[in-house]
This record gives structure tokens, C-alpha cells and sequence, in this order.
């Protein structure tokens, strides 16, 4: 059974669910691991002061025992604490009794660089708020969630997976930004080692393993360019200056180089998978930019509410936990098992197999 995702929630409803299949069984999961990954998408310079409200932790409802996997459906939930100010406002039924907290009024003013109006147009609804509440980055919290348990799936195989910041001076940049109620992006950097060469398909484009990290990571709120290695820089070069040369040694075939960013034709090649996504700024700004009220048809500044001024750190523990999935999605799918001894057996046989070793 393929490895699949599928998550439900809205920003500020009830709680944010994420369902996971394929998962072997006999998979031992920590919940203290997966809370730290949950809190570390919390910090950071720039976030707003929601982040001292929720207090994410980990809730698992069906496929455990015991903290080992079940082979059956993982269902995670991470509660949203701050939906109490909102219980009529995002009420899944009918609120019944006087309204009451916030999201109690209809949003008609969409925001630029937000999924707002062009949500409205789609779906042919009227208040934004039913795009928003989707739309917010808020839901990477269960993301982050099922990240951690693919982690911990490719810890078992020797995979490990970081991500980090890569901009200069952010907390310079955010101070001058947040001094003029503005806000700022930034790049992160996503390295995976230990990753066997075969990973992925050159078959066909759904098989790609570059193509899956890169739907992945741009699906991701605010990620509007990523790189896969030397990237963009790679446009420039000629082609004896853009391809890694391939040595080999006692221990097997290597690179001294790596601008393919540990993958070749859709293929992870044995070398470090590193991964580079840039975020723009986020779109929810103190002096909001001009828009117009949906409902007058009349010019108007768009909708003003709580945001962070940036989100980069965050941004980079979201973008490992894509990654992690997709390597995990991709090992899954090479090595099979329905119990974790049956995936760690096919792993050994295939590393017997090929002539590389992890460096």
C-alpha cells in the first residue's frame, strides 16, 4: 500500500486532522518527538502573538497502540486552543443564540498575494472568511505532524532530514518591517543524507522524485520559487561546469560535487538531497494595500488581521516535513512491506545489491 496523505481544518475551527495510510506496521512513534517538531514550527522571529495561545501538541485517535504503528489508517489531530474565541463564528453547524466572539461578520475585502478573491470567484462565495480559514498557513501545524512520523520512518533506513534558514540579517530585516507595520520573506534550505540512490522514477512525471519535492514544498502557503541544488545558478554554466563527475572508491560509486542536489533524471542518485525553497512576504499587512469590497463594488483597503511579520523559521520546519514525507512516500514505494521488518529486510538486500554505501 502506497504511503498517502490527506488533512482537514480550518484556521480557527475545532482542530486541524491529518489521516495517514501505508504506514507499516511496527513502526515505534514518540509523541515527544513529534511535539517538539510541533513546537519548533512555533518559534521564531517575527510570528504573532498567536503562537502564545496555541500550544501545539499531538493527538493520535486511531492506528496506534502502545506507540507502535498498527499497519492500518494513523489519525493525527492537533486542536486549535484559540477556536474558543471563535466557537460562533466558525461553528460547523448552524450557530444557534446571539452572535458572539470573533468571525461573528462577513469578510469582503480580499487581500493581495492572499488566496482570498481569487477563492471567492472559484467557489462563488461570498464571505472570504470561507476561503481564508482553509487557505491560512495555519494547517501546517498537522503537516509538521505527519512529517515527524515520516522522520521517524526514515531514521529506520538511516535517513536523516534538516532544514534551516538561509537569509542574512532576518531579525535586522523583520525589526525595520514590523517598525513600518510591514512584513518580509526569506529563503530556506532542506538537506536529506543517508538517501540510497533509486528513489523516485524517470518513467513518467508523477513518478519524479524533484517534480514530488517541488509540488510538494510549492504547495506550501507563501513558497513562490525552489531550487533543487545548484538551481537556478545551473542556467548559467556551461555543461562541463553543471554536472558532478562520478569517482568511485572502496565503499562505491560517489560525487565530489553535488549542484544536482542528490538528484539525476527524477532518480536520487546517492548523494545529499538538498533543497532550496523562497518565501515571499506574507500578505496580511498592518497598512493594508488597496483592494475592493466585494460586496459594494467600491475601492477599499483589504482586510487587516492578526499575522506574523515574518514566518522563514517556521517556514523551514514546514519545508523538512514536506520533504520527509516524500522521501518517505518514495522509500515506501521502493522497498514495500506491510511490516516494518519486511521494508528494513527489502532495504538491506537492495543496498547488498548496488554498489554504494551511505558517506
Amino acid at each position: 500500500m502506497a504511503l498517502e496523505l490527506v488533512t482537514a481544518g480550518e484556521s480557527h475551527g475545532p482542530a486541524l486532522v491529518a489521516v495517514v495510510t501505508g504506514l507499516p506496521a511496527g513502526l515505534v512513534l514518540d509523541k515527544a518527538a513529534i511535539d517538539a517538531d510541533l513546537h519548533r514550527r512555533q518559534q521564531g522571529y517575527g510570528r504573532s502573538p498567536r503562537q502564545q495561545i496555541e500550544r501545539d501538541e499531538v493527538e493520535v485517535l486511531a492506528g496506534l497502540r502502545h506507540g507502535r504503528t498498527l499497519g492500518t489508517p494513523l489519525a493525527l489531530v492537533v486542536r486549535n486552543r484559540d477556536h474558543k474565541n471563535w466557537e460562533w463564528g466558525m461553528s460547523p453547524w448552524q450557530p444557534e443564540g446571539k452572535a458572539a466572539g470573533k468571525g461573528t461578520k462577513g469578510v469582503t475585502l480580499p487581500r493581495p498575494g492572499h488566496a482570498d478573491l481569487a477563492g471567492a470567484l472559484k467557489y462563488g462565495l461570498s464571505d472570504v472568511r470561507d476561503v481564508l480559514e482553509r487557505a491560512s498557513a495555519r494547517h501546517t501545524a498537522v503537516i509538521v505532524a505527519a512529517g515527524s512520523v515520516a522522520k521517524a520512518l526514515l531514521a529506520e533506513i538511516g535517513v536523516s532530514v534538516d532544514g534551516r534558514v538561509l537569509t542574512d540579517d532576518l531579525e535586522q530585516r523583520i525589526d525595520e518591517a514590523r517598525a513600518d507595520q510591514d512584513t518580509v520573506g526569506g529563503v530556506v534550505e532542506v538537506r536529506a543524507r543517508g538517501v540510497p540512490p533509486g528513489l523516485g522514477s524517470y518513467a513518467t512525471k508523477d513518478d519524479r522524485l524533484d517534480a514530488r519535492l517541488a509540488a510538494s514544498l510549492m504547495g506550501t502557503q507563501a513558497v513562490k520559487g525552489l531550487e533543487i541544488g545548484a538551481g537556478f545558478e545551473l542556467a548559467s554554466k556551461r555543461g562541463s561546469g553543471a554536472h558532478d563527475e562520478i569517482l568511485r572508491d572502496e565503499r562505491g560509486l560517489y560525487r565530489e560535487t553535488n549542484r544536482a542536489g542528490g538528484i539525476e533524471g527524477g532518480v536520487s542518485n546517492g548523494e545529499e538531497i538538498v533543497v532550496r525553497a523562497a518565501m515571499k512576504p506574507l500578505p496580511t499587512l498592518m497598512k493594508p494595500l488597496a483592494s475592493v469590497d466585494l460586496e459594494t463594488g467600491e475601492p477599499a483597503q483589504a482586510l487587516v488581521e492578526r499575522s506574523d511579520t515574518a514566518a522563514v523559521e517556521a517556514l523551514s520546519v514546514v519545508a523538512e516535513a514536506c520533504v520527509a514525507w516524500e522521501l518517505a512516500r518514495a522509500a515506501k514505494e521502493k522497498f514495500g512491506g506491510d511490516a516494518l521488518a519486511d521494508l528494513l529486510a527489502a532495504h538491506r538486500a537492495y543496498l547488498e545489491r548496488i554498489d554504494w554505501s551511505p558517506r
